[in-house]
């Protein structure tokens, strides 16, 4: 019980009425920023500036004092100025000596220096206590108050009552805290700004690279090869058909890439008969990015639907209708209904508006507002089962759109099959196996497995 309380406690912002002065060394963007915030929490503050001389930029409520006079009247010192310019506190160590020294730089490019920012302050001011906070927010959120896309604070520092009082200052501004421990993760911090969506790179890259094959890919088989072969002009199918035909097929492609890596690692662990030992780092950097995999691949399914959607509109697809409804009116026939064309038809087209709106709910549940709010077995039921169920959908809307397609002759340019047949080719792997490893002699070891049971215990780290 009490060591409940205490870890509460620990979590709990100072409630206590009076505030500790806090010290910021800068009156730049961030600092007058950041400053307008703390004043806001009722927190005293002075600024600590080369020129003591007061503007209108300055919160009103705040000292300008020189930076030895402000350091002496304040124990938790925000250093909000560059790298480059800190060499003048070297004169100031004996003032600093003991107070909270709070680094908020960051660098112009990832490992600009061989050691981080915050640690080449408590270089040069070794007496203080030195904490590394704040990097990670933009004087531009905290002005505007929109802080929804910034509202994390990484705190890190080697003094645990530093620490402690950085992270209350956090609170008490409407920010989360999360304490990544010890001076040494201060590198990690400064380069976490500099990086440009790193959970989104595999996947971005991935489907340039896919993008990039199948547009040449169909624009071989669906514009060269006419042209060469008959002599027809079919060059403005790069603005709307080819496009319509990649979409779906990266679409259901990175869909089953989503699932594929756990399917890898079901087998990985089956052959190793336990849990316990980690998986090759490609697999985990696979299984860590399956979300923005999934993400993309929605976002390729959401530009085939709008594709789709302006076909009826498209002066070629008119042209062709009033062309066959000419030629049967010139030739005095009508061709009956094909009831086996027209339940294909329907069957691809239900196939696929099921799939697509299991593909939105996968998204929708993946964004941290709904996530947040399910608990773990009820995310794990919809991206799981429902995502198979989804895989099979999408995977069945291709099947039945190539219907007999797959063994005619015609659908073979230069020996190259349609661009839809190789998107089947992933999908229907992954189908395949999860449906062999479902079976009950795979299944129910693999759930012990699973459950912390080990086949071959020798292998354990």
């Amino acid at each position: 019980m009490n060591k409940n309380s205490s870890n509460i406690m620990a979590l709990a912002p100072n409630t206590s009425n009076k505030r500790e002065t806090v010290c910021i060394f800068g009156t730049g963007d961030f600092g007058r920023a950041l400053g307008h915030k703390i004043i806001q929490a009722g927190y005293p503050l002075v600024f600590g500036s080369r020129s003591t001389q007061t503007s209108s930029l300055i919160p009103k409520d705040a000292e300008v004092l020189s930076h030895a006079e402000a350091a002496q009247k304040a124990a938790i010192i925000i250093i909000a100025i560059q790298r480059q310019h800190y060499n003048f506190l070297t004169p100031l160590a004996e003032t600093l000596r003991g107070k909270v020294l709070v680094d908020v730089s960051n660098n112009l490019k990832i490992n600009q220096y061989p050691e981080s920012n915050a640690e080449y302050l408590a270089q040069l001011v070794p007496g203080a206590k030195v904490v590394k906070a704040f990097n990670t927010v933009s004087a531009w959120a905290l002005q505007s108050g929109t802080l929804d896309a910034s509202r994390q604070v990484f705190v890190c520092g080697d003094d645990m009552e530093a620490k402690q009082m950085v992270m209350d200052i956090v609170r008490a501004l409407g920010l989360t805290p999360l304490d990544q421990g010890s001076l040494l993760a201060a590198q990690e911090i400064e380069n976490y700004p500099l990086q440009l969506f790193p959970m989104w790179k595999f996947p971005i890259l991935l489907s340039l690279g896919l993008t990039a094959f199948f547009f040449f890919y169909c624009l071989t088989r669906d514009v060269i090869y006419p042209y060469v072969y008959e002599n027809k002009d079919f060059s403005f199918f790069i603005a709307i058909s080819i496009p319509n035909r990649i979409c779906p097929i990266l679409a259901l492609i990175l869909l089953a890439l989503v699932y594929l890596p756990g399917v890898l690692a079901a087998i990985i662990q089956l052959y190793r008969g336990t849990k316990y030992r980690r998986f090759p780092d490609w697999l985990d950097k696979w299984m860590l990015c399956r979300k923005q995999l999934g993400l993309v691949a929605l976002a390729f399914a959401s530009l085939h639907v709008l594709y789709t959607l302006v076909i009826p509109i498209r002066s070629f697809v008119r042209w062709r209708i009033s062309s066959q409804t000419i030629s049967q009116a010139l030739n005095n026939e009508t061709k009956p209904l094909n009831n086996t064309n027209a339940w294909l038809s329907d069957s691809y087209l239900a196939l696929g508006i099921l799939g697509f709106f299991l593909f939105v709910l996968l998204g929708i549940t993946s964004l941290p507002s709904v996530s947040n709010n399910v608990n773990w077995r009820e995310f794990r039921f919809v991206q799981s089962k429902l995502g198979y169920v989804t895989l099979v959908l999408c995977t069945a809307h291709t099947l039945v759109f190539g219907g007999s397609r797959f063994l005619s002759p015609s659908s073979y340019r230069w020996y190259l099959p349609n661009a839809y047949m190789l998107s089947l080719i992933v999908p229907c792997i992954v189908l395949v196996v999860k449906f062999v490893l479902i079976f009950p002699c795979l299944d129910k070891p693999l759930t012990r497995i699973r459950q912390g049971w080990e086949r071959n215990p020798q292998y354990s780290e």
